[in-house]
C-alpha cells in the first residue's frame, strides 16, 4: 500500500458538475482529490479487505440475530422499546438490505482493524462507485498513471443487480433531508441504479412525505408509498412523529429496521463480546463497563449515535487528548481500544469497504490531517497495480 502523488486532470471540476457530483468540494476545500491516489496488490485487496469484510458481515448478522431477542441489548442500544417488535418482525421476515460500509484502520500489512460500521446512511458512495471509476479510466488514457491498472469497484454493477432483485412491484420512492447537496446527490446516485434496474422511481424529501387517514405515506402528489429507500438514519425516525406511524403504515423500508441494530457504535462491543480476539476487531466495551477503565495504550469515546467523527473523544497516551463538538452522546457511548489510523505524508487514512446486498464489491479512501475522520475529509482515488 503506497501513497503515490499525481497530476490532477485539468477538467475533472467541469466533468463533476456536468455529472451531477456538485459537493466535490466542502467549505471552501477540495472534497474530492486527485492530486495522489492510493496503491494496492491485489492480494492486499482480496485477503485483507475483501474476504474480511465478508467475515465481518457475517458476524454482524449473529449479532442482529441475539439482539433481536435479548431485552438487555436493546436497552443498551438505546432502541425505544415500541419499535422492538418491528425490528424483531423485520428480521424474520427476512427484509432486504441494500448497502453499507465499513471503516477499516490498514496500512497495507494485515489485519485490517474495524472502527465502525455505517450500516444505515453511508455516504461517500457516488465518488467510491462511479467517479474514481472515471478517474481510472481517464487516468490511463491520460498517461497519468501505468496501464494495466485496475480498482476494487465493482459497486455499481452489484448495486443494479440488488436492485432487479428486490421484488419491488409498485415503484421505489427515495429520501433525503432538504438542505444537504451529499446527501441528496447520494440518493440521487441510487435512484439512476434502481431506474437501470428497471424500476418506476420517485424522488422525495424527508420533510414531504405525509400519512393519509389510512395510515399509509403519501407523497406530496398523494400516490402512496409502498417501498421507501431513506437516507435518514433509524434513530432519527424513531424520535419524530411521522415515525410512530411508520411500523403500522405497510411500507417496505431500505434499509430495513434491523439494520438500526448494526448502524449503532454499540455493535463494537457486541461484536468483541461475541468474538473478542478475532484478528478484524478492537477490545470494545459499553461506557458503563468496568472493563472500559482496563483498556491500555489509549481508547476512542464513541456516542451511540454520533456521525461523522461527532462527539468523537480520542484519549492518547502521552499526547494531547481530541475531540470533536457535535451534538450526540446523551444516549450513551461505548469504549474502544485505540488503533491509530495509518499516516501517510502526515495524511491519516481510513479505507472504507463497501458491501452490496452483503456482498464485499469495493472501496474508498478519506484522509484527513487529523486522526478522526469528518465530514471535511477528502476522499481519494485508489489503483490495483502488482
Amino acid at each position: 500500500m503506497q501513497r503515490i502523488s499525481i497530476a490532477e486532470r485539468d477538467d475533472w471540476k467541469s466533468q463533476a458538475e456536468a455529472l451531477g457530483f456538485n459537493f466535490h468540494t466542502l467549505y471552501g476545500a477540495a472534497y474530492w482529490d486527485e492530486t495522489a491516489c492510493y496503491r494496492f496488490s491485489l492480494k492486499q485487496i482480496e485477503d485483507d479487505i475483501e474476504d474480511p469484510s465478508g467475515e465481518i458481515e457475517n458476524m454482524c448478522f449473529d449479532v442482529v440475530a441475539r439482539a433481536i431477542n435479548d431485552q438487555e441489548v436493546l436497552e443498551k442500544l438505546a432502541i425505544p422499546e415500541s419499535y422492538w417488535d418491528y425490528i424483531r418482525a423485520s428480521w424474520m421476515g427476512q427484509d432486504r438490505n441494500l448497502y453499507g460500509r465499513l471503516d477499516l484502520s490498514y496500512d497495507g500489512n494485515g489485519p485490517a482493524k474495524l472502527l465502525e460500521y455505517n450500516a444505515d446512511t453511508p455516504t461517500s458512495l457516488y465518488e467510491s462507485a462511479a467517479f474514481q471509476w472515471v478517474w481510472l479510466e481517464q487516468a490511463m488514457e491520460r498517461e497519468i498513471i501505468p496501464p494495466g491498472c485496475d480498482q476494487f469497484n465493482s459497486i455499481h454493477e452489484t448495486m443494479v443487480e440488488a436492485f432487479r432483485s428486490f421484488g419491488i412491484p409498485d415503484g421505489l420512492h427515495l429520501a433525503s433531508c432538504k438542505g444537504s447537496n451529499e446527501d441528496e446527490g447520494t440518493v440521487r446516485y441510487i435512484e439512476e441504479c434502481a431506474a437501470q434496474a428497471g424500476l418506476e422511481t420517485t424522488f422525495v424529501y424527508m420533510e414531504d412525505i405525509g400519512i393519509d387517514a389510512s395510515g399509509r405515506m403519501t407523497d406530496l402528489d398523494d400516490m402512496t408509498i409502498s417501498t421507501l429507500f431513506k437516507l435518514y438514519p433509524w434513530e432519527w425516525v424513531m424520535a419524530d412523529e411521522f415515525g410512530q406511524a411508520l411500523p403500522k403504515s405497510g411500507a417496505k423500508v431500505i434499509e430495513p429496521p434491523w439494520r438500526a441494530i448494526l448502524s449503532n457504535k454499540g455493535l463494537l462491543p457486541l461484536l468483541w463480546e461475541m468474538f473478542e480476539g478475532h484478528p478484524n476487531l478492537l477490545p470494545a466495551y459499553f461506557a458503563a463497563d468496568p472493563r472500559a477503565a482496563d483498556l491500555e495504550g489509549g481508547y476512542v469515546r464513541k456516542p451511540l449515535f454520533s456521525r461523522e467523527g461527532s462527539n468523537v473523544e480520542m484519549v492518547r497516551p502521552g499526547a494531547e487528548t481530541l475531540t470533536v463538538d457535535g451534538p450526540y452522546g446523551a444516549e450513551g457511548a461505548v469504549v474502544q481500544a485505540l488503533h491509530p489510523l495509518p499516516v501517510f505524508e502526515g495524511n491519516h487514512t481510513v479505507i472504507g469497504s463497501w458491501l452490496v446486498a452483503s456482498q464485499p464489491c469495493g472501496m474508498g479512501i478519506r484522509e484527513d490531517n487529523s486522526p478522526i475522520t469528518k465530514d471535511s475529509s477528502r476522499f481519494l482515488p485508489h489503483v490495483i497495480l502488482d
